[in-house]
């Protein structure tokens, strides 16, 4: 089986909470499942890990969604991403476009996002990859 049958590519743009939920949703799913997963941020997504606001599930103007996703337990951002830290199948790598775009140069370094790639190494690692999500 070739490398890109087994490999999933999730890239998020939007920073909304359900959108970067999803993602990190299908990015367990697939470890779960022993798949490699890569995430990649863009602009608003990218952001929300730049502001560490991974923690508060906050569903604009839908209290009744955050009432109901904090009464079944569901999982924080921070909680899916230590479950994907533990899997050792899970890269999360940030756009140095965004993060430039931004002006947010001076944060990566503390932002725990582990890898910083711009456009042609992002094509160059997802060439051929099949499963790829965007949110």
């Amino acid at each position: 089986m070739s490398a890109s049958l087994t490999h999933v590519v999730v890239f998020l743009h939007s920073g909304d909470y359900d959108r970067v939920h999803q993602g990190l949703s299908i990015a367990a799913a697939t470890v779960a499942s022993g798949r490699r997963v890569e995430v990649y941020l863009f602009w608003w997504a990218l952001e929300r890990f730049l502001d560490d606001a991974l923690d508060e599930p906050d569903f604009m103007g839908r209290d009744d969604v955050t009432d109901r996703f904090e009464a079944r337990g569901m999982p924080t951002l921070r909680a899916l991403l230590a479950h994907l830290d533990d899997s050792g199948l899970f890269t999360l790598a940030g756009c140095t476009g965004s993060l430039g775009a931004l002006g947010a140069e001076a944060r990566a370094d503390a932002s725990g996002i582990p890898l910083w790639l711009g456009w042609s190494a992002i094509l160059q690692r997802t060439a051929g990859v099949t499963d790829r999500f965007y949110l």
